[in-house]
């Protein structure tokens, strides 16, 4: 998916904090307003956190630093930091979303070339810094928080559902179970480049060879497998 698409969800509107730190009047705590000076701040300084220092460093405390907020300005509107890794994902789902639907969903090209296309956005985001450490360090974090876990499946579910339809379209003789398997395999197949092809990884400038061999054989497979491949039946 594209890093230079910042397109971001609205979410309910909720009080803010004033300069002298004290809870304005409004809703409870742990509602957020996107747009407002305060939310984005905490919400630009967690995604650098875990960017640029990692799972380990993503705390409220760490957080709040790295805003110029007090941790209680930043508590009030997040309380936990799963609150930020849902909002985070979401809002990546948004615009992933609105990219796939420019770019990918257009009428005047193939379900061919549609899958190519899905295939060098995706690996094109792999390649960039932010996809790269990003999702590495939300892996992490998954490993030990079940939250966090569900809310990586999610997403990812939403991706193999949009490869998925294209993989119908290619081979329409595919039960809508195998449809998925082979949906999950061609998304498998292309994070599983991260460690070794991403952003500051060993093979790195081969990123453009791989994507070249991706396109052509996923694309090969996505036409040609049949149901009683996948069963592994003769």
């Amino acid at each position: 998916m594209s890093s230079n698409t910042d397109t971001l969800a609205e979410a309910s509107r909720t009080a803010g904090v004033t300069e002298e730190g004290t809870m304005a009047t409004g809703p409870r705590p742990g509602t957020y307003a996107r747009g407002t000076e305060t939310v984005d701040a905490i919400l630009k300084a967690a995604h650098d956190v875990l960017v640029e220092e990692g799972a380990s460093a993503f705390t409220i405390r760490r957080i709040a630093a790295a805003s110029g907020l007090k941790v209680g300005n930043v508590s009030y509107h997040f309380p936990r930091k799963e609150m930020l890794i849902k909002i985070m994902l979401d809002e990546l789902l948004d615009s992933y979303d609105k990219l796939l639907e420019s770019e990918v969903r257009r009428p005047d090209i193939s379900p061919e070339d549609r899958l190519r296309l899905i295939i060098r956005l995706c690996l094109d985001d792999i390649a960039g810094k932010r996809t790269t450490r990003l999702f590495t360090e939300l892996w992490a974090l998954a490993n030990h928080n079940a939250f966090v876990a569900d809310r990586v499946r999610v997403f990812y579910q939403r991706v193999h559902d949009f490869i998925g339809e294209v993989v119908s379209q290619l081979n329409p003789a595919l039960p809508a179970e195998d449809v998925q398997t082979v949906a999950l395999y061609i998304s498998a197949s292309m994070e599983g480049s991260t460690p070794f092809l991403g952003f500051g990884k060993p093979w790195a400038e081969k990123m453009p060879q791989i994507t070249a061999i991706a396109e052509e054989a996923l694309l090969a497979l996505a036409k040609s497998i049949t149901p009683q491949q996948i069963a592994r039946k003769p």
